[in-house]
């Protein structure tokens, strides 16, 4: 392994572990996206069947509705009706002629009817007689004739119907106008006296207002659907929800759009004569019996805004349009946006209501809400589309989406999402430190053999070249003396670095064993001296020892053994860095402090150690210099034995002083 490392350097190791975490960060954010992408497709589809339950909630409202007022006789339209029996003759008030109105149609203006010849009326209001004989008072009255004329103002602003064509509270029954033109004339029920009105064989003849109404219906023709139903094109898709819908197929049509809508026949009883009743109890009148043809109703909207919903009743051939006139406002209020806000839908999504292409509305997830004209637009991506069941055919429902809510699940793969991003990250940074240090440790490795070689061998160079001249007679006496002193000190320098060796091999394998004992600062003073001082005078420096004497019987506990061994390794360090010095002169000393902590110092004079590396002189096997261009010797491990104990570095002017310190009841450092 070591030997691979030192092929590498910092920058392809960069670039190797890069590699790596793309190699796992591509795979695993894809499928963390693929995780989240699939979790939005699941809350896109649950919502888009919220929306696809409330437009069939909404269409059964409404279906309700129409039912409900298709249902309606035909004689329901006039202010009086004959109750119970036709045989007994007696009428009384139209369910609707109540006023103020009470209907199930939110937003309803009014009722109103169109006769054969176009003539407007509204079961508000008697057609003949004193309305003061029904038991109506001035102030109803009235009140019943404004919301009749507001019905005829709308009417009339949308070409329906002429102002002129209302006939007086007196007026009686119109005669036959309009003809249904592919079916024979109706044979009257037996009846316990004909109206001559019924008898009438007038032409057939068509009236302006009727003729209006046959527009209505053209335009409310059915046309070709251009989506099917909850899905949308794809070519006007957008987003995510675009994609989804592209890929769903068409929701299945509500099961009220299955309903056939047909003409259906009923028997009516009108009265022949208008009798006076009071507000409750029925008079015996005139009857006549009819049966007639009813359509089903049609839905349109107006220039004005309104909407209005119609039909055609066919009597003994001639043809009436009965219907009623709606606030947009408050229908939609109540059919739609009711509906609406009782659903979650609405936090996340806008719900338009559109005729014919056209947005009329728009229900924000926000609180306000927006009534749209022709040029207003929606927005976001489509939820779900869905068109309501007749006779609203033409209108649809659009959600749109704001905002998608995240599916379930969604928050535990967002936490895995940033472990796993934290796990990469830390891992990465983890394995670029480790692989430095192995780097370093493995160049370290190979520069400490280098040098461990080169200063093993250069101490038995010397000492095999002296013992050579000395075994071959070549020196002479007086030399001797100075050849077996050279070789003496060579051979302790081989040995100390040779223990040295040891000792570092002891600490990196922890099995270094340190015998404390009880010494004084004398007897370790003297100890360093005996052994130090012959090496400092071969190098040619001064020593001079310092300590005083009231510290001098100060018992520490200590290794003698690795003392002598780190002040020996800093006075070799001394010697070495400050060889070139002006003043070559090593001080060592001891001191102590006002915490009674003992101080051992090594200074010498030379060019002191640059800042940028006072901390990395105490790492294993560094150097201040490399192995080309260095004049020193030495492994570069002495400083490293020093860890041992607490060492610290403090720069003089001019040298570099080492402090050996000694804490208080300090069990294993030296």
């Amino acid at each position: 392994m070591p030997a691979k490392l030192t092929g590498l350097d910092h920058k392809r190791l960069r670039w190797l572990l890069a590699l790596f975490f793309i190699a796992l960060a591509v795979p695993t954010g894809i499928l963390v996206r693929q995780a989240q992408v699939q979790m939005k497709w699941e809350s896109f589809h649950q919502h888009q069947e919220l929306a696809q339950e409330l437009s069939m909630r909404i269409d059964a409202r409404l279906r309700q509705l129409i039912d409900t007022e298709e249902n309606r006789s035909f004689s329901d339209y006039a202010f009086l009706v004959v109750a119970g029996d036709p045989a007994a003759n007696y009428v009384q008030r139209s369910p609707l002629s109540e006023f103020p109105l009470k209907s199930s149609i939110p937003g309803l203006v009014g009722y109103f009817q169109v006769d054969a010849r176009g003539v407007f009326g509204t079961p508000l209001l008697p057609q003949q007689g004193e309305s003061s004989a029904y038991g109506i008072s001035s102030e109803e009255l009235g009140q019943r004739q404004a919301a009749q004329t507001k019905v005829l103002e709308i009417l009339a602003r949308n070409r329906l119907v002429r102002e002129r064509e209302v006939p007086p509270l007196a007026k009686a029954m119109p005669s036959p106008a309009t003809a249904r033109p592919d079916a024979k004339k109706d044979q009257a029920a037996p009846s316990y006296e004909n109206d001559q009105a019924t008898q009438s064989t007038a032409p057939v003849q068509n009236v302006v207002s009727q003729a209006v109404f046959d527009e209505l219906s053209q335009a409310n023709a059915p046309r070709a659907k251009s989506e099917p139903n909850g899905a949308g094109s794809k070519e006007e898709a957008k987003g995510l929800a675009g994609a989804i819908e592209s890929s769903l197929q068409a929701l299945p049509e509500p099961a009220s759009k299955l309903v056939k809508r047909s003409v259906r026949k009923e028997r009516v009883a009108l009265p022949a004569q208008q009798g006076q009743s009071s507000n409750i109890v029925a008079q015996p009148a005139r009857v006549t019996t009819f049966e007639s043809e009813i359509d089903p109703l049609e839905f349109n909207r107006l220039d004005t805004g309104h909407f209005v919903l119609f039909r055609k009743v066919w009597r003994d051939g001639q043809r009436y349009i009965q219907g009623m006139i709606v606030e947009v406002t408050p229908f939609l209020q109540d059919v739609v946006e009711a509906e609406f806000r009782d659903t979650l839908l609405s936090r996340m999504s806008d719900l338009a209501v559109l005729y014919q292409g056209t947005a009329l509305a728009r229900f924000s997830a926000l609180p306000q809400r927006e009534y749209l004209d022709e040029a207003g637009g929606l927005r976001g991506d489509r939820l779900y589309a869905s068109r309501l069941s007749a006779p609203f055919s033409e209108m649809e429902l659009l959600f749109t989406l704001t905002q998608l809510p995240a599916g379930p699940g969604s928050s535990v793969v967002y936490w895995l999402a940033v472990i796993l991003a934290i796990v990469l990250c830390g891992g990465f940074l983890l394995m670029y430190r480790l692989g430095l240090r192995l780097i370093n440790l493995a160049r370290q490795q190979q520069d400490f053999v280098s040098a461990v070689s080169h200063e093993l061998k250069t101490p038995l160079t010397s000492i095999r070249m002296y013992g050579e001249m000395l075994c071959e007679g070549w020196v002479s006496e007086d030399k001797k003396p100075v050849y077996y002193e050279f070789i003496y000190a060579e051979s302790e320098r081989l040995s100390r670095l040779i223990a040295n060796v040891l000792q570092l091999a002891r600490m990196t394998r922890n099995g270094l064993d340190i015998a404390l004992k009880p010494y004084t600062v004398g007897e370790l003073m003297d100890g360093i001296q005996a052994k130090i001082k012959s090496q400092v005078e071969r190098a040619g420096f001064g020593m001079r020892l310092e300590y005083a004497d009231e510290i001098a019987p100060i018992t520490i506990k200590a290794d003698a053994d690795q003392f002598a061994q780190i002040i020996i390794n800093l006075i070799d360090n001394a010697l070495k860095f400050s060889a070139k010095s002006a003043q070559k002169q090593i001080d060592i000393g001891c001191l102590q402090q006002r915490d009674r902590t003992l101080v051992f110092y090594v200074r010498d004079y030379g060019p002191g150690v640059p800042k940028g590396q006072m901390k990395k002189i105490f790492r294993l096997f560094y150097r201040m210099e490399n192995e080309l261009t260095r004049e020193t010797i030495g492994t570069g491990i002495g400083l490293a034995l020093a860890m041992n104990a607490k060492v610290e570095l403090i720069n003089r002017e001019p040298g570099a002083e080492f402090q050996l310190i000694f804490v208080p009841e300090s069990k294993h450092r030296v």
